[in-house]
């Protein structure tokens, strides 16, 4: 029987085959026989979980964030600038906790340079905005697309994005409001290509280049780095980042202020510019996984956190489009993540719309036993241990935290022991009491 082309293939088979991907790590070459079985244990561990079952034990994702930095003598600009460094740092963190599930990696912090030389207005961040001793991005709150810009982004997003959008969050690309739309070239196009002839806007090209140059100099030192990761047992499976369709109006392109008014001023357009950004997204996070033979992809959510907008907005504005996102995503058997920011305490009855097994959600703030008894049938769940306690707590009244969330999650499988959110400021000894608690508490009897 010949094999099924990937279009054939239901969204389970497509699921089953991401997962099968993950678990044969083919094309990695294990340092040794036992790392080879140690990954393989982690990774069947992990898709257990997903798939609502009972593990071996409950598996930890610590979220170190820059930790690892600071605990080494450097810091969060150090690592945005010094790739070496940064490696150096988490190097050192790995070989104390190579009894993880997974280790930690300093991919996630970005390359400075890179952002210096866009010139991007959407972030502060150490040493362009923020002093350089801070930790972490700050995002920047405006109103990057005009009231009256609605009818460019839904008519022609990608000439609204490229002329419009681009030239207002990057400094470097400030001239591309002078070029013209590719979509005026039909035939005789030499004369649509005279404003290249513009000094600025040879500029801008030449700091694309550069931009390539440094991203490649990132991406070596990162992929050495998760090579040797990878090859000495610890999973990294391939995923992505999307957002809720509603947050990719309101957060990065009309802002908080713009997006509130039109949710009352102008809700038919608005409901129809959500419809485009969500196509849109779609297409892209899809051809990205499946061009890297991806897991999974990851929301961090938003502005449908408890207390920000009502729960009939919610059902109009905010639910629908996402949920078609995640459904299409689904169909094409990629895992999705939701990180609730915040609390989500009064979405939950209202949100575990999806087949088992597909979704998982980290939950920040919200209560876990609401969330284990309102998902746990269909959602693996994973977060709640306070970034707090983990910064300021006792090794003991962590682990204790931890048991109780394990005792109240943890039954049938389906529970990930994390933190809320990055713990940059934590302590070691605290990350060391989680581990230490899921091995102790987290086991199940087989």
């Amino acid at each position: 029987m010949p094999e099924k082309k990937w279009s054939e293939l239901t969204a389970q088979e497509k699921r089953d085959q991401r997962f099968k991907w993950w678990l044969d790590a083919e094309g990695i070459n294990f340092v040794s026989a036992d790392a080879k079985k140690a990954y393989k244990q982690r990774v069947q561990r992990m898709i257990d979980v997903y798939n609502i079952k009972e593990p071996d034990r409950v598996p930890v994702s610590l979220m170190v964030g820059a930790l690892p930095a600071y605990l080494y003598g450097i810091d969060y600009y150090t690592c945005m600038y010094d790739y070496e460094k940064a490696v150096k740092a988490y190097d050192k963190f790995n070989q104390e906790f190579l009894d993880a599930d997974s280790l930690a990696s300093p991919a996630m912090i970005f390359p400075g340079k890179v952002y210096d030389l866009l010139d991007y207005k959407l972030y502060s961040y150490p040493g362009h905005g923020l002093a350089k001793t801070a930790t972490g991005i700050q995002f920047v709150e405006g109103e990057y697309m005009k009231v009256d810009e609605y009818d460019a982004l839904i008519n022609n997003p990608s000439d609204f994005w490229m002329r419009k959008y681009m030239p207002r969050i990057f400094g470097a690309f400030e001239s591309w409001t002078k070029l013209n739309s590719f979509t005026n070239i039909i035939e005789a196009p030499a004369m649509n290509f005279m404003p290249y002839a513009m000094s600025d806007v040879q500029n801008s090209l030449k700091t694309l280049v550069n931009v390539g140059n440094e991203l490649l100099k990132f991406m070596q030192v990162m992929g050495e780095f998760s090579r040797k990761t990878l090859e000495a047992g610890y999973p990294a499976a391939r995923s992505g980042m999307a957002k809720a369709p509603f947050d990719i109006i309101g957060d990065t392109l009309r802002g908080t202020q713009g997006v509130m008014f039109d949710i009352f001023r102008r809700p038919d357009t608005l409901l129809e510019a959500i419809e485009v950004v969500s196509k849109l997204q779609i297409e892209s996070v899809i051809s990205s996984l499946n061009a890297s033979k991806g897991l999974s992809v990851m929301f961090p959510l938003h502005k449908g956190a408890d207390g920000w907008m009502s729960d009939k907005a919610f059902q109009k504005f905010y639910w629908p489009s996402l949920k078609k996102t995640i459904n299409a995503f689904i169909d094409e058997g990629i895992l999705v993540t939701l990180f609730a920011e915040g609390s989500y305490e009064t979405r939950l009855d209202s949100v575990n719309e999806f087949p088992k097994g597909t979704v998982t959600w980290l939950f920040d703030r919200t209560d876990m036993t609401k969330a284990k008894k309102a998902l746990g049938d269909k959602c693996c769940i994973a977060g709640n241990v306070p970034t707090s306690l983990m910064a300021t707590g006792t090794p003991k009244a962590v682990k204790e935290y931890c048991k109780k969330l394990i005792e109240n999650c943890g039954k049938g499988g389906g529970y990930i022991l994390a933190a809320g959110a990055q713990i940059d400021n934590g302590k070691v000894e605290n990350v060391r009491a989680m581990l230490d608690a899921a091995k102790e508490y987290g086991t199940y009897k087989k």
